[in-house]
């Protein structure tokens, strides 16, 4: 027995055709499902706990006298991993009870510096200067020095950061 007259046969060259690009479309879907995968994978996860950043030791810090601290962070955006450094000014007055500020001027972001014998902070770009706990006393910042929680733990000192 051979085939109906009246059927229709696909010629072979439609088949090649048509089998060349449904092979051609299963390659591409392979490739494609994992690509966007990767792609999307960083804005479906979820955001991470509390980050405390260790600074050190609380007999550092001198009673009554802002301590710098330096840190170095890695900051995760994406694929994209930064280390940078931040740095702190630690204050007590008690020995338990600590106060956090960073060392960024408020005004355009210049590096403020703790000056003993002024008992201040001064801002060397526009000459803003702040009291011990980082308030404006004068110049052009238009707020007080950011603060950053701390924690003790045993006696290392931690800040939350961003």
């Amino acid at each position: 027995m051979g085939f109906p007259v009246n059927e229709k046969r696909m010629p072979r060259r439609q088949f090649l055709s048509l089998a060349t690009w449904a092979i051609g479309g299963l390659i591409g879907l392979a490739y494609a499902i994992p690509g966007v995968a990767y792609l999307v994978s960083p804005a479906l996860q979820k955001a991470t706990e509390k980050n405390w950043i260790p600074l050190g030791s609380t007999s550092k810090v001198e009673l009554g006298t802002p301590t710098l601290f330096r840190a170095t962070v890695e900051r995760r955006a994406g694929w994209i991993v930064n280390q940078e450094e931040i740095s702190v000014y630690v204050l007590t007055e008690d020995g338990r009870d600590f106060i956090a500020m960073s060392n960024v001027c408020t005004h355009l972001g210049c590096r403020v510096r703790w000056i003993a014998d002024e008992d201040r902070f001064f801002c060397p770009c526009h000459n803003g200067q702040f009291d011990r706990q980082g308030n404006v006393i004068s110049g052009p910042p238009p707020k007080s020095l950011n603060r950053y929680e701390v924690r003790v733990e045993g006696d290392e000192m931690q800040v939350l950061g961003g």
